[in-house]
């Protein structure tokens, strides 16, 4: 040793420092990404969810309705291509079954109804999930006093509850004014 100071300590708290950044940035995209899997999972899709726009997300459901979600920290992402519009239908072959009018329409009173009663219940779910939102100041339950982040991701759940059940209606409402 010479008696000159050394920068020793100075240098490994650097490279510490950017050790912790690497890692940081590394676990911050693993989080994202188990973020838009769980939202996926939350939202019942079956298949991998497509960016819409920003941080906007689809997928469908068992059902084969889309459903759209939001996932707040997900790097903005750039939205699917859009399939072609669909052209016209070609005319039906000639031996194909017809299906008389009587027989329609009771096939779309039966749907009318049904679709009804859906609209009926996404609108009481929708009233359920508003108050239990309490406009995004739920009261926190007793596990989430000690808890910050448990009470942020239950706003969180609840707002994109308030959000599912808003565009179900949407959809329902479009698809009953569609019905003959």
């Amino acid at each position: 040793m010479t008696g000159e100071p050394t920068n020793a300590p100075c240098r490994i708290a650097a490279a510490l420092f950017a050790a912790a950044l690497v890692c940081s940035a590394v676990l911050s995209g693993a989080a994202r990404a188990a973020t838009l899997a769980e939202k996926a999972k939350e939202s019942g899709c079956v298949n991998k969810p497509v960016a819409v726009s920003g941080t906007l997300f689809k997928c469908a459901t068992v059902s084969g309705d889309p459903s759209y979600f939001n996932v707040p920290g997900a790097a903005e992402a750039e939205p699917a291509p859009r399939t072609a519009p669909r052209t016209a239908s070609a005319p039906s072959p000639s031996g194909f079954p017809k299906v008389d009018a009587g027989t329609q329409k009771g096939r779309d009173d039966v749907r009318r109804k049904v679709l009804s009663e859906e609209l009926a219940t996404e609108e009481k779910l929708l009233s359920e999930a508003r108050v239990a939102y309490a406009d995004g100041a739920p009261k926190a339950l007793p596990e989430e006093k000690s808890d910050v982040e448990k009470y942020r991701d239950r706003i969180a759940r609840l707002r994109q509850a308030v959000g599912i059940h808003e565009k179900n209606i949407e959809a329902l409402k479009k698809e009953l004014a569609s019905v003959k």
